[in-house]
């Protein structure tokens, strides 16, 4: 771990699997009270000096860090793909969308508002850091999640305290140790350890706010535990994203781009496209398509060339994906393409395509995060409106449709953060990313997700 710019070893550590072998990679130290405690006094330490810096310095820090990480791809894009299971040159990737990330947040400006400028009076409104910042991350994109953090918090002046899911942090234990040289001691600090660090992290008086990637439920206890210390929260969670595709379209040329946004990074992202509803006229043929594209996909362990999809993270996601899968089956679902875990090790499941199921089915209604879609007829756009948005997530929707104008209308309509026409999924430093419902609180990325990272204090002079 990287504590007050130290690499810190622990006695106690627990194993992580290589998903595509489910043999041991390395050890992970585990966290304990007293090191928990070290790290927030530390980042305590850090946080007057760091925040009175001018953004200039915080700036040039920043772009420093980016530069490293560039440096240091191979060695950490390796370490990704053996915890993780993506392929590697998808690891590789994610380091250099985390550096872009970085770079481009960099170059952000805190304003200062003017509130009131005249005889009597003259107001305005600054933008201070919070303070200490606990950053906790998830195991389907563990680089660029915790960069989306690490960039906004940083640079608004507080410091950090990231915690890696327990599945997937030796990239971001490597990673806090290459940035040390970016950054003063205790302004970034990297912890690991199973979920009750988590838990300890948001209970934590000296932790003055909680920026949290991963499921809906884990969300709801971070709200409910925070309130002690009326703690500031961003929730990014679960999603549970529909796509419609309209009749004006062409099946060939969209199957590509449909399977992909819903089957990257095996089908592990919280914006990935969950439920395809497809028009009537078109069904079948969208269908078909999808699944020519799912039986040329190559399913394998990250590090063999021509791979593009790995194996599912972790046994316990595995479990509930073959889960979700028969029960469809026992509700009616035919399966297209895949439905079964490939025999041998790792913890592999081909692209499944499924029909004959609907809104109402778990498959349909849940979260499946993993590589399975449902494809769902309609006829009536406003009914299917109706089962897009009867779901507890809103995270975002997509619309596929010919007549752009219309597409639009449509996803005015839809009860989510993000709406995309004929594209899904595609984020930006620059745009502000959260949801509605069950899919979380407050914003990460784009002004607004700065704006979360900071607390306003309004400073009034009497002219006398």
């Amino acid at each position: 771990m990287t504590i007050d710019g130290e690499s810190i070893a622990t006695p106690t550590t627990v194993g992580i699997i290589n998903p595509a072998t489910e043999e041991t990679v390395a050890p992970c130290p585990i966290c304990t009270d007293a090191l928990l405690d070290q790290a927030v006094e530390s980042a305590e330490r850090a946080f007057r000096a760091w925040g009175e810096q001018k953004i200039e310095v915080r700036r040039a820090a920043l772009k420093m860090g980016a530069k490293l990480i560039l440096q240091n791809i191979d060695d950490l894009a390796m370490i990704l793909t053996l915890e993780q299971g993506k392929p590697l040159q998808a690891s590789r990737d994610e380091f250099e969308l985390a550096a872009r990330w970085i770079e481009t947040t960099a170059d952000f400006e805190i304003p200062t508002v003017l509130l009131t400028d005249d005889d009597k009076y003259f107001t305005q409104m600054i933008k201070k850091p919070i303070g200490v910042v606990g950053a906790i991350t998830p195991w389907n994109f563990p680089i660029t999640l915790a960069a989306w953090k690490i960039a906004s918090g940083l640079l608004c002046g507080n410091t950090i305290i990231v915690k890696p899911s327990p599945y997937t942090p030796l990239s971001t234990l490597r990673l806090g140790q290459i940035l040390q040289d970016a950054f003063p001691p205790g302004v970034l600090n990297v912890i690991s350890g199973l979920d009750s660090l988590g838990e300890k992290m948001v209970e934590h008086s000296g932790i003055r706010k909680i920026s949290f990637t991963g499921s809906s439920n884990v969300g709801k206890k971070i709200l409910r535990a925070s309130a002690t210390e009326m703690k500031r929260v961003t929730l990014e969670l679960g999603g549970n994203d529909p796509a419609i595709i309209l009749a004006d379209v062409d099946p060939k040329q969209l199957a590509e781009r449909l399977f992909w946004s819903a089957f990257r990074n095996c089908g592990q992202i919280c914006v990935a496209i969950k439920r395809l509803y497809v028009h009537e006229s078109i069904f079948k043929s969208v269908v078909k398509e999808l699944c020519l594209v799912a039986n040329s996909a190559k399913v394998g362990n990250g590090l063999h060339p021509n791979v593009q999809i790995g194996p599912i993270n972790n046994k316990m996601q595995l479990d509930r994906v073959i889960g979700l899968v028969e029960d469809a089956k026992s509700h009616g679902a035919t399966v297209m393409t895949g439905g079964a875990r490939r025999e041998g090790r790792g913890y592999f499941f081909p692209p499944t395509i499924l029909t004959g199921v609907g809104n109402g089915v778990r498959v349909v209604d849940e979260e499946q995060f993993g590589p399975v879609l449902p494809v769902i007829p309609f006829r009536e756009l406003n009914q299917v409106i109706d089962d897009s948005n009867a779901s507890h997530f809103g995270l975002g929707s997509s619309i596929w449709s010919a007549n752009i104008k219309g597409a639009e209308e449509i996803g005015r309509r839809l009860d989510c953060g993000t709406v995309w026409i004929n594209h899904h999924g595609k984020t930006s430093p620059l745009w502000p990313f959260g949801g509605t419902k069950w899919s979380g609180l407050g914003h990460e990325n784009g002004w607004m997700g700065l704006e979360n990272y900071l607390q306003s204090q309004v400073i009034s002079t009497f002219r006398s």
